[in-house]
């Protein structure tokens, strides 16, 4: 294999792999990315690989003497890198190593087995839908960070997306905290059609569980891509193709909780807040606030709410916010980055925080939506 490539090409493909590669080395090959050429061909194929997440893609070059190869993706990415724009040349020799060269530089590299790289599965090419880009990164955007980092449940290391031709929902929880976005669908395409094996009551709706990595890969692939995707559903993969990249994913197989019982209907009592002033207030008085449990408290009374923290290590803090409220005074603790969480992605000037009582669910909500509808739950702490 001889092969030639511009190095901005290569660069732009190698660093969106570096997130899909695994580099604990528990599988060695899953550190290494396939690159597969024809002979006389005037692009590359490049695939990555951790067995739960997938990418395919491809990038233009001259290919001398066709064939295929795994290199390490990190070494690989970082030597590119490191080079300047210029022409890198890749070829295997006889002996099985790898060289990388450039001007005057040059490298060898130790290739693994083509057959220990794993197959990676294809679009079953039945049903397609397409969903739009800038939307959905949003959604992620405003979700991801609620989804939990623990094995033992299994069911909530992803977020369910669900749509239907007019409406697109993604929910994800870690069981503290309930983040739900909804948007208009906005397009639909001419040759978009449910599976032959789909229920009638499928054809409505599409429900699957994305799992978290699937979530910020696809982040990456929207900011290079344009405003569309194509999804695709099979046996146990999901497809997203961007055209000239696919993210290939496992489906989370179970059943995702019922999350429109965790949204409280009854919450009576609504304050709203200035989002940069509350931001503030919660990010300076909970530096002082206990590491682990990141507590902060919501005094509220009449006309101010009084955010505070203690820690018998380190001391208190306590800031006073201005509000319009003539309702019932309380204490509610919540968790500080909750909040911030929250507060970061709302992205409108003011947000409302609407409760029940000190026990019950709270729900943060922006004031303005500007195209999709934003709740976010969150549980008080007993401390």
């Amino acid at each position: 294999m001889e092969l030639s490539v511009r190095r901005t090409d290569l660069l732009r493909e190698l660093q969106l792999i570096q997130g899909i590669v695994e580099r604990k080395n528990t599988i060695p090959i899953l550190a290494n990315v396939l690159i597969e050429a024809e002979e006389g061909a005037e692009e590359i194929r490049l695939l990555a690989t951790d067995l739960e997440v997938g990418l395919k893609t491809r990038c233009k070059a001259k290919v001398i003497r066709g064939g295929a190869l795994t290199l390490p993706a990190k070494k690989l990415y970082e030597i590119v890198r490191a080079l300047p724009e210029t022409e890198i040349e890749i070829t295997l020799t006889a002996a099985g190593a790898v060289t990388v060269a450039a001007d005057r530089f040059s490298s060898r590299m130790q290739t693994l087995p083509l057959q220990d790289f794993p197959n990676i599965p294809e679009a079953p090419r039945r049903a397609t839908a397409v969903l739009p880009g800038d939307k959905f990164r949003e959604m992620v955007r405003k979700t991801h960070f609620a989804i939990t980092g623990e094995d033992t449940r299994y069911y909530l290391n992803g977020a369910l997306f669900v749509f239907t031709e007019l409406l697109m929902t993604l929910v994800a929880t870690d069981g503290h905290r309930l983040a739900l976005v909804s948007t208009s669908r906005g397009i639909k395409s001419a040759e978009e059609q449910p599976a032959a094996t789909t229920s009638e009551e499928e054809k409505d709706e599409t429900r699957v569980i994305l799992p978290k990595k699937t979530l910020l890969e696809l982040i990456k692939l929207f900011d290079e891509a344009g405003t569309e995707v194509n999804y695709e559903r099979g046996e146990n993969h999901i497809f997203f193709d961007f055209g000239g990249r696919q993210l290939i994913s496992r489906m989370i197989d179970a059943q995702f909780p019922a999350f429109e019982r965790v949204i409280p209907q009854g919450n009576d009592k609504k304050i709203e807040f200035e989002s940069d002033r509350l931001t503030n207030a919660i990010k300076r008085v909970a530096l002082l606030s206990n590491s682990r449990a990141r507590a902060v408290r919501f005094q509220i009374d009449a006309g101010k709410v009084e955010i505070t923290s203690s820690s018998p290590e380190v001391g208190e803090a306590s800031e006073v916010i201005s509000v319009e409220y003539e309702g019932t005074s309380m204490q509610i603790c919540f968790n500080a980055q909750y909040l911030l969480d929250f507060l970061a992605v709302a992205d409108t000037d003011s947000v409302a925080l609407e409760f029940k009582d000190e026990m019950s669910q709270a729900v943060l909500s922006p004031l303005s939506t500007e195209g999709c509808e934003y709740t976010y739950v969150i549980m008080p702490m007993r401390i």
